[in-house]
């Protein structure tokens, strides 16, 4: 293929990103996990926990409800007979990436080995000394808090210095330029604590250990981000790693010319784009499904605007009189379409799965997507534990959502 209509690269984004594999006939497994894995690449995480938090999420979304301990133990709880699968870093932001990746990183890793942030690089070249002493500690006691290191160093803060990112204290920001460097890594809590670990442990000293060249690894990113796509312009493919788009651009012909992916043009799209080769475009994509607002299929908003001509932005960060469709929104997809964004809640403590607020795009059909949504809503707050459902009336679909979950919680 050398054209696609934009319905085709829309099938083939929603495929590639395993939307339209066969849902899991019981309880969804580590194999299926690992299936989910294969198509996205990495989840991007979030602390934001009004729902559920968004690393957890796109797994439900393709396999419906499923053990979260699956991707706990994947990530931060590992055994004998279930090894670690993932491992946190900067890759779409802070994100689980497979393990076996990690090398693929190491030239980021170098580019950060002050940190990531601008402060934290300032506090490390003032302490460098210190920073020798935290991975001692660390070294010593394995998996710590930051404020379990500042004990074994006895570092006595005043407790109006603990708060913001930027009023943290030194040993927080060396662990984080540790941990950007690749000499640290983390594993998290169940109340989503990070504790810090020396890398090899964390990882595996082989895998620390194992040198790619900026060049080989990057090449390597982007051929996975390519499949991730299916088919994806210059800038969804340097997004997808936060890659720069000339990087993406020196490697491509590497690509083109071994076959693994081969210049298109998509109706509509002003720049080239790139199709994988084990891209396919499937007659009809039949899943209907809630999307966190960092799934992998949304999280670059420019492309989800030219397959699903959906314009996104999260509105967490903006003052409640300012937005528009509420605080935690979630695109839903019916079919091969995003037709409606809903604002959810988890009221734990009452049980309940608060909607509070459905919109639906502009020439749907309401009663058709509001029985659709009822269902899913359904589903999630299963998944959740949630006894029940609210739906409030913002929004010009809530009347419809209601209306369809009258007809009775158990069909």
């Amino acid at each position: 293929m050398t054209t696609l209509s934009v319905a085709q690269a829309r099938r083939i984004a929603l495929a590639a990103q395993g939307f339209a594999d066969r849902e899991p006939a019981s309880t969804p497994t580590r194999s299926h996990l690992r299936r989910v894995l294969a198509r996205t690449k990495l989840l991007q995480m979030d602390s934001v926990n009004i729902l559920a938090r968004a690393h957890y999420l796109p797994a439900f979304s393709r396999l419906g409800a499923y053990d979260d301990g699956l991707l706990d133990r994947a990530a931060w709880r590992p055994s004998a007979r279930a090894p670690r699968l993932l491992a946190e870093y900067w890759a779409h932001e802070a994100a689980l990436i497979p393990v076996d990746d990690w090398p693929l990183f190491g030239w980021r890793m170098r580019d950060y080995r002050d940190g990531r942030y601008r402060h934290t690089r300032e506090v490390l070249r003032r302490n460098r000394s210190q920073a020798d002493d935290v991975l001692a500690v660390i070294a010593e006691n394995g998996p710590l808090l930051p404020r379990e290191i500042e004990d074994a160093l006895g570092i006595v803060r005043e407790p109006n210095d603990a708060g913001s990112w930027w009023t943290r204290g030194d040993v927080k920001h060396l662990c984080e330029a540790m941990f950007a460097a690749g000499t640290l890594s983390a594993v998290r809590s169940e109340h989503f604590h990070r504790y810090y670990d020396l890398a090899e442990r964390v990882v595996g000293a082989e895998r620390v250990g194992l040198e790619i060249g900026r060049t080989d690894a990057q090449r390597e990113l982007v051929a996975r981000a390519a499949a991730a796509h299916g088919v994806a312009t210059v800038a969804d493919l340097a997004d997808y790693y936060r890659l720069k788009s000339a990087d993406v651009r020196a490697v491509l012909p590497d690509l083109v010319d071994a076959g693994e992916v081969g210049e298109v043009t998509v109706d509509g799209w002003a720049e080239p784009a790139y199709l994988h080769r084990t891209a396919r475009v499937p007659r009809v994509v039949d899943r209907s499904t809630l999307l966190s607002p960092f799934d992998p299929l949304v999280f670059y908003r420019p492309r989800t605007e030219r397959l699903f001509d959906f314009h996104y932005r999260i509105e967490i960060y903006l003052p409640a009189h300012k937005r528009v469709h509420g605080y935690y929104v979630l695109p839903y997809l019916m079919g091969e379409d995003l037709v409606a964004r809903v604002d959810l809640k988890a009221d734990r403590s009452a049980g309940v799965l608060r909607v509070l607020a459905a919109h639906g795009e502009p020439g749907i059909d309401p009663r058709a997507v509001g029985r659709c949504l009822a269902a899913d809503l359904r589903a999630l707050a299963r998944w959740r534990g949630l006894h029940d459902i609210d739906v409030a009336d913002r929004g010009d679909l809530s009347a419809d959502v209601r209306r369809a979950l009258v007809i009775g919680w158990d069909r």
